[in-house]
């Protein structure tokens, strides 16, 4: 143990000197013996750490959701080269470079803090076994050997015998209850952590091996915690409580804000965000114009969520920006339908386009247009093929009124009528 300690110690002595820190001003609200002061200590020591670790936290999700744009040219190369391993191996390691992806990026936060958990282990072992460690004098130990959290010292193990507990001042049901109680719940907050991450923000147009990793370390961490939670000091199962705890809200927050394409998540990001845009008719914060933005710029890629939510702005009169703004719909837009066809709204008025005429209305507009356009000087024919020969038209009117008989000319010939002059009617006969 001492070896081990020592391969720790140049992260030892920080750790330690940060909970004397802490220590010290909580120690003068609660007391310096008390198990808040102590317990507190160890949680802020979490949340100072887990916020250093925001950056890498931020290239864990892009690293994450690069994994899983790769996922079917991996499966691709997998069904290439399955009875090929080495060819495999380079092919993937090809693909990681060439879109500049790591999957080992996606363990950066538990890599990051494993030396703060193991630095912590050995100063609370430390203070279970009565040995100074770090900064932590005879004082500080006596002290921390003092204080319990509801009633279990902050050195005391599941595993610990019932004389090792009475040592610290405590009794063995006490510390298998607190202990007990601690495991369930730091284990049942992984498994909450993992099930809202494959449940709502995981592409579900996608069906990869990945997703079934993701599946079965949902059940296997909350597994291993259990199984290791029974070793760990009362403190170091507060340090993990309180970072998965930590892990569980920032998973939450990145969820209903930043969702990852494609997901259900994403869905109810965009419903909630097309309601805020329409009843403001603008976009408000600088998360919201890029996501507007990120829409806009992909355009005939976009998913079914973000067709639907470009189409509802457009039914609101609205029209998403390239920049991520949204404005009233003066400006012309491309929206792209399910189907991947598009219609151009917003701008201007579409050209109504002309009914469609029936041939008589056609046959007549086009005898009217010639007749215009020979100032109706003398008739003239259809384009059509008329039933009547040209000399069967009646002549003009005479300048004196009505048209004189004799004058050779013709008489309408209507149909079932012989041509020429017609005799008259016999009045009948009474």
């Amino acid at each position: 143990m001492d070896t081990i300690a020592s391969l720790f110690s140049f992260i030892t002595t920080p750790v330690s000197w940060v909970i004397v820190q802490f220590h010290s001003v909580y120690g003068k609200i609660f007391g310096p013996d008390t198990g808040w002061a102590w317990g507190l200590s160890i949680v802020s020591l979490v949340i100072l750490i887990r916020i250093c670790l925001i950056p890498l936290f931020v290239k864990q999700i892009k690293a994450t959701r690069a994994m899983q744009t790769l996922q079917p040219e991996m499966k691709k190369i997998q069904e290439r080269y399955k009875n090929d391993k080495q060819r495999q191996s380079e092919e993937m390691m090809k693909l990681y470079k060439e879109s500049g992806t790591n999957p080992l990026s996606s363990c950066l936060p538990i890599l990051a803090q494993s030396p703060f958990f193991f630095a912590l282990y050995h100063v609370l072992n430390g203070i279970a076994t009565g040995k100074t460690i770090g900064v932590i004098d005879d004082q500080l130990l006596a002290s921390a050997r003092k204080a319990h959290i509801f009633g279990a010292p902050l050195a005391a193990k599941f595993t610990d015998s019932a004389d090792k507990v009475a040592q610290l001042g405590a009794t063995l049901t006490d510390v298998r209850v607190v202990t007990a109680i601690m495991i369930v719940l730091m284990s049942g907050s992984q498994f909450y952590t993992q099930r809202q991450l494959m449940t709502k923000n995981v592409d579900t147009t996608v069906k990869t091996p990945f997703m079934q990793q993701q599946k079965m370390l949902m059940y296997v961490f909350p597994v291993m915690f259990a199984v290791f939670g029974i070793n760990f000091p009362v403190g170091v199962l507060v340090y993990w409580l309180t970072t998965n705890v930590w892990t569980m809200g920032q998973q939450m927050y990145v969820i209903h804000n930043n969702p990852t394409p494609g997901s259900k998540a994403q869905a109810a990001y965009l419903e909630r965000l097309q309601k805020h845009v329409t009843h403001h008719e603008k976009t408000r914060s600088r998360g919201e114009k890029a996501i507007v933005k990120a829409i806009v710029a992909k355009g005939r890629d976009r998913n079914d969520f973000e067709r639907k939510f470009i189409n509802s702005l457009t039914k609101a009169g609205l029209v998403a920006q390239a920049d991520g703004t949204v404005v009233k719909g003066e400006a012309a837009t491309v929206v792209e339908a399910e189907d991947g066809t598009t219609t151009t709204t917003g701008g201007a008025p579409k050209r109504q386009q002309p009914k469609r005429q029936s041939k008589s209305q056609r046959q007549s507009g086009a005898a009217a247009g010639t007749a215009k356009a020979a100032g109706e000087s003398e008739p003239k024919t259809s384009l059509t093929k008329s039933d009547e020969p040209e000399d069967a038209k009646p002549a003009p009117k005479a300048a004196g009124g009505g048209s004189k008989p004799g004058t050779g000319t013709r008489s309408k010939a209507q149909s079932g009528q012989r041509k020429g002059p017609q005799r008259p009617k016999s009045p009948s006969k009474k």
